[in-house]
C-alpha cells in the first residue's frame, strides 16, 4: 500500500501511527500517511534552525530567483499535481488546477519579494540624526492547512515565509497529504536549501506541538472557526503571532435590477463547485422582493437539475464528490435539519448513486427555500453542495442579514445600480466585498482575510499583509558625530524642554 511520509531533512522516526487516505470515488482505501508528533516535530524544527540563518542573510533577488525557479516547476507539473490532488480530494482536475493557480499567483507575487521588502529611511531626523526601519524574518513560521485546498493554502502561506526569509514547517491535512510533500520536493528542485520549507503529518497531537514549540515563532492556520479559536488562544499564549482563519457562511444579495441569468451562472459555480467545500462558496442567497425571489427560483431550479455529479476525472462533471463518508452523511444530516426547521426542500441531493461508483462520497446539489434565520442550518456552515434561499423585503433587510451573521468571510450583491452596490461595499459588516462578483478572493498582490468568527488575529494571508505577518520591523537611529567638538564621541538622550 502507498505510504505518505514526512518531508524533513534527516533519518524520519518510525511512525506508530498511520491514516487511511481515502478515494473519494469510490470510497476504497488508497494509502496511508504516517501520522507524526513531537519528536517528528523536534527534528524538523532543528533542520530549520539549522538551515534559516544563512538563508535569511540571502540577499532579496536570490531568494526571489528561486521563487521564479519554482513557479517554473508548478507549471511544468501542474497536469500532474492536479491529478494527484484530485485523486485524494475528489474535486475535478479543472477545479484542482484552479486551487493550484490561485496557490501559484502569490508565488509569482513572491518574485518581486525584493521591492516589497524595502524598508524606510528618514535622512536628518534630527541634528546629524538619521532614522531608518528594516523588516527581517521572524525566524521559523509553522502552517496548517486544511483539506479543500491541498495546493493554494499551503502555497499562501508558504511562499511568502519563505520568500522573505524563514524556514517553514508545513502541516497540511491527512486527508490529502500527497500534494504538499510533491511542492516540497519542486522547492528543493528550485533550489531551496535542505531545511527550509519541511512537511509533517499527523493530527491534533502534531498540531498542539506546533502550537507549544518554543523555537516557532508565528503560526498561520485555516480551518473551522472552533478550532481557528483553539489555535489561536493556544498559540498567543505560548507567546506566537497568530492569524488563523475559520469558517463562513457567505451570502449573495440578489437586487431586482439584477440580471439574473449571470446570478443563476454564478450561483451554479460558487455555490456547487467542489461539492461547496470552499470557505468562500455562496451558500446562501438572499432574493430582494418577492417577485425578485419567483423569479430567481424559477431559473435557478432547472440550471441544478442540469448540474452533472461526477467522478473528479470526469471532465464534463462539474464537480465530484466530498471527501469523505463522514462528511457526506454530515452534509446530507444538516439538509435534513434544515427541512425539520421549516425550509421548502426544492431540489434533493440526498442518496445520489453513481453507476459504477456506488460506494463514492457523491451528494447531489440541493436547493432549499424559504430558509429564515432562527434556523440552526442557516446559522452554521454546511461545506457542502446545498444553496439556501433567504428572502428578503428590501435592501436594508438584506444588508442586515450578512451583517449580523455570525461569521463575515465574504458576501457579494448582484445589481445594476451603482449607487446600491457603493452603499452596500461601504457597509456591509463582512471583510470580502464581491459586487457582481460570486467569489470575492483578492487577487495576490492584495491581502486575504474575513471579519467576526471567521478570523482570528489582525493580519490577514498573503500580499503586503502576508509579508507582514512573516516579519518582523526593526527600527534604528543612527548619529555619527564628526568629531569637531568637545564630546563628540558621547551620545546624550535628548531630554523635552
Amino acid at each position: 500500500m502507498r505510504q505518505v511520509d514526512h518531508f524533513i531533512v534527516g533519518n524520519t522516526p518510525a511512525s506508530k501511527r498511520f491514516s487511511d487516505i481515502m478515494d473519494p470515488n469510490n470510497g476504497g482505501v488508497q494509502g496511508r500517511v504516517a501520522l507524526g508528533d513531537a519528536v517528528v516535530l523536534g527534528q524538523a524544527v532543528s533542520a530549520a534552525e539549522a538551515a534559516q540563518p544563512a538563508w535569511a542573510m540571502t540577499n532579496p533577488q536570490r531568494r526571489a530567483r528561486v521563487m521564479f525557479n519554482f513557479k517554473a516547476l508548478i507549471e511544468k507539473h501542474m497536469n500532474e499535481l492536479a491529478e494527484m490532488l484530485s485523486a485524494e480530494h475528489g474535486k475535478v482536475i479543472e477545479d484542482s488546477k484552479g486551487d493550484i493557480q490561485r496557490g501559484l499567483e502569490v508565488v509569482e507575487f513572491c518574485c518581486g519579494l525584493p521591492h516589497a521588502v524595502k524598508g524606510e529611511y528618514t535622512q536628518g531626523a534630527g541634528p546629524g540624526i538619521d532614522v531608518y526601519s528594516m523588516r527581517q524574518p521572524i525566524g521559523i513560521g509553522a502552517g496548517i492547512t486544511p483539506f479543500n485546498f491541498p495546493a493554494m493554502i499551503p502555497l499562501w502561506m508558504g511562499a511568502v515565509a519563505v520568500a522573505v526569509g524563514n524556514a517553514f514547517i508545513l502541516k497540511p491535512s491527512e486527508r490529502d497529504p500527497s500534494v504538499p510533500n510533491r511542492l516540497a520536493e519542486l522547492f528543493l528542485e528550485a533550489g531551496l536549501p535542505a531545511g527550509i520549507f519541511q512537511v509533517v503529518h499527523g493530527d491534533k497531537e502534531m498540531v498542539d506541538a506546533m502550537l507549544d514549540h518554543p523555537a516557532i515563532s508565528a503560526v498561520s492556520f485555516v480551518g473551522s472557526s472552533d478550532i481557528a479559536q483553539y489555535v489561536y488562544s493556544r498559540g498567543v499564549a505560548a507567546g506566537k503571532r497568530v492569524q488563523a482563519m475559520g469558517g463562513a457562511k457567505n451570502h449573495g444579495i440578489v437586487m431586482p435590477d439584477a440580471d439574473l441569468d449571470m446570478v443563476v451562472n454564478d450561483l451554479c459555480g460558487a455555490a456547487f463547485g467542489s461539492a461547496g467545500e470552499r470557505c468562500m462558496a455562496l451558500p446562501v442567497v438572499v432574493p430582494v422582493g418577492e417577485d425578485t425571489a419567483e423569479r430567481m427560483r424559477a431559473k435557478l431550479v432547472p440550471a441544478i437539475e442540469a448540474l452533472r455529479v461526477g467522478i473528479s476525472t470526469d471532465a464534463g462533471a462539474h464537480y465530484g464528490p466530498v471527501v469523505t463518508a463522514q462528511h457526506k452523511a454530515k452534509v446530507e444530516g444538516w439538509i435534513q435539519t434544515a427541512i425539520d426547521e421549516g425550509s421548502e426542500l426544492v431540489v434533493d441531493g440526498r442518496g445520489f448513486k453513481l453507476q459504477g461508483h456506488e460506494n463514492g462520497y457523491f451528494v447531489g446539489p440541493t436547493l432549499l427555500d424559504h430558509v429564515t434565520t432562527d434556523m440552526e442550518s442557516y446559522k452554521e456552515e454546511i461545506f457542502g453542495p446545498v444553496l439556501q434561499i433567504v428572502r428578503a423585503a428590501n435592501f436594508e433587510e438584506a444588508l442586515a442579514l450578512p451583517s449580523k451573521h455570525q461569521y463575515g468571510n465574504g458576501v457579494a450583491i448582484f445589481t445594476r445600480n451603482g449607487h446600491a452596490a457603493r452603499e452596500f461595499a461601504a457597509r456591509v459588516n463582512v471583510g470580502m466585498v464581491g459586487i457582481n462578483v460570486p467569489i470575492p478572493v483578492p487577487v495576490a498582490y492584495h491581502s486575504f482575510g474575513g471579519w467576526k468568527r471567521s478570523a482570528f488575529g489582525d493580519t490577514n494571508q498573503y500580499g503586503m499583509e502576508g509579508i507582514k505577518f512573516w516579519t518582523k520591523v526593526k527600527t534604528v537611529t543612527a548619529r555619527w558625530p564628526d568629531g569637531s567638538h568637545d564630546g563628540a564621541n558621547s551620545f546624550i538622550i535628548p531630554t523635552m524642554g
